[in-house]
């Protein structure tokens, strides 16, 4: 007896047997590439880490991280403490690398709760680097990065990426034209915070004026500008009792 393809019944059987299918075999591959997946998220973030202060395979213009084979032997090389700040203190040193900054910030609206807010402390050529990692919102979707600063609180290097923002205009935060002009740029006026402003009004756009607390916005990627502006300032500021007792 031929089956009736078209009934309403084979319809509904057939899509549910799909769903079945397809969401099997989807648990089934996010199932076993967790750890594949975790892996790559802890090599990238060890890139971001190390290049935020200054160790990269950079040519002249382009961005070129430190190999994925050796990044983790380089990481340990280079980062010498992870702590965990409350407050104006370090609490530990265990989970720095673990701590996820989107879950901290959720916790954070509950007024009981203390923020926890992890750090890197890197040592090259005998400097030494604070790295800050830091999140916020572009235009469509999340951005975050990393600030390494020295100990008289001026910025050394750092690294932004984001999850969606326009290609060839917001996307450009990750460049090198962008991120190159952060360093040398000062947070404090004396013990005042500043942060670092992305100005489109930007007198300065060679960027060699490094006590403006500016930097020269992208054409056409002003929402973009503007939230990675506010995320520079909101996290560093959370960091900064702490960071204002290493100051020298």
């Amino acid at each position: 007896m031929a089956k009736n393809t078209e009934s309403n019944v084979y319809t509904v059987l057939f899509a549910t047997g799909m769903v079945i299918v397809v969401g099997t075999l989807l648990a089934f591959l996010a199932s076993s590439l967790k750890e594949k997946i975790a892996e790559n998220k802890r090599i990238e973030k060890q890139q971001n880490i190390l290049y935020a202060m200054g160790v990269n395979e950079n040519d002249e213009s382009s961005v070129i991280f430190i190999s994925k084979d050796i990044v983790g032997e380089v990481f340990s090389e280079y980062i010498t403490k992870q702590i965990v700040i409350e407050g104006s203190k370090p609490v530990g040193n265990s989970d720095a690398f673990s701590i996820d900054l989107k879950k901290e910030a959720q916790k954070a609206k509950n007024d009981a709760y203390t923020r926890k807010l992890p750090l890197f402390i890197g040592n090259k050529d005998g400097k030494e680097y604070y790295i800050v990692p830091m999140r916020g919102k572009g235009l469509w979707d999340a951005i975050w990065g990393y600030v390494a600063l020295d100990n008289q609180l001026v910025v050394q290097g750092v690294f932004f990426d984001h999850a969606g923002e326009t290609p060839g205009l917001g996307s450009n935060i990750k460049e090198r034209f962008f991120m190159d002009d952060f360093v040398g740029e000062h947070i404090l006026d004396g013990d005042l915070f500043k942060g670092i402003s992305v100005s489109k009004g930007n007198a300065d756009p060679k960027n060699l004026d490094k006590n403006d607390y500016e930097v020269d916005a992208i054409a056409g990627s002003t929402i973009t500008g503007d939230g990675l502006a506010a995320m520079l300032k909101k996290d560093l500021q959370l960091y900064l009792p702490y960071l204002k007792t290493i100051k020298k």
